[in-house]
């Protein structure tokens, strides 16, 4: 089984190396892949939009060999990412599992608020985040943290979801959620709440609860992984 692992804003594919280690032990093969505008903070992201790195993602399923199983995982903004994948190959996903994120529905920008300088958002300053994503987040983390963070392109910010298959509900999902929890999640459902639109017509959803900060690649990097590979599995 591969599992393919996009992270979310500010972070490359090496943000994933406390976890995939431990997945490949378990014995699956495991993609960490950096996508486009993200290599260096000396990149041009004028031209790296929503749909371009969506389509960078496509093409690493479609590399995959077509009797292999794989489960997309998505961080954060990365979770958008998997899930416009998921609507361009549903025949393709075996399940998608989202950490800390959810499946961004059509029209929809990952977060349009983010404050941009030319063509990237720079990672904001800590005040800029709520107490729940910090939490667990120590200081020599928040430093190491800000020391290999890539501005994010502003275009993959601020772009609006393209979704088109509604074969897309069929595919598994699992939610890794870290700062929120299922009693709270299904207030934001009963509520209606626009980012959680595409919940309601899933045919499969499970919510993990792995309390900690909004990034638990660096908080929890063992019970991450032990939750993914769970997610593969099931």
């Amino acid at each position: 089984m591969d599992l393919i692992l996009i992270p979310g804003f500010w972070l490359n594919g090496d943000s994933w190396n406390d976890v995939a280690p431990a997945l490949r032990d378990a014995g699956f093969s495991v993609h960490t892949p950096t996508l486009g505008g993200l290599h260096s903070v000396d990149d041009d992201r004028s031209g790296v939009t929503l749909a371009s790195q969506v389509a960078e993602v496509v093409a690493l399923v479609d590399a995959v060999d077509a009797s292999r199983e794989i489960v997309l995982v998505g961080h954060s903004g990365g979770g958008s990412i998997i899930h416009a994948v998921v609507d361009a190959r549903p025949e393709r996903i075996r399940r998608a599992v989202y950490v800390d994120s959810w499946p961004t529905a059509d029209g929809v920008a990952i977060n349009e608020e983010l404050e941009a300088v030319g063509d990237e958002v720079p990672l904001p300053g800590w005040g800029e985040f709520g107490e729940a994503d910090l939490r667990g987040l120590t200081d020599d983390l928040r430093a190491w943290f800000r020391g290999i963070a890539i501005p994010q392109p502003v275009h993959v910010a601020r772009d609006p979801q393209r979704l088109h298959d509604p074969r897309r509900y069929a595919v598994p999902v699992t939610l890794v959620a870290s700062t929120f929890t299922r009693e709270e999640l299904d207030g934001y459902l009963a509520a209606g709440h626009p980012f959680f639109a595409e919940l309601p017509h899933l045919a499969s959803l499970t919510v993990v609860e792995l309390p900690t900060g909004h990034w638990p690649q660096f908080t929890r990097p063992t019970d991450l992984a032990a939750a993914l590979a769970d997610a593969a599995r099931d």
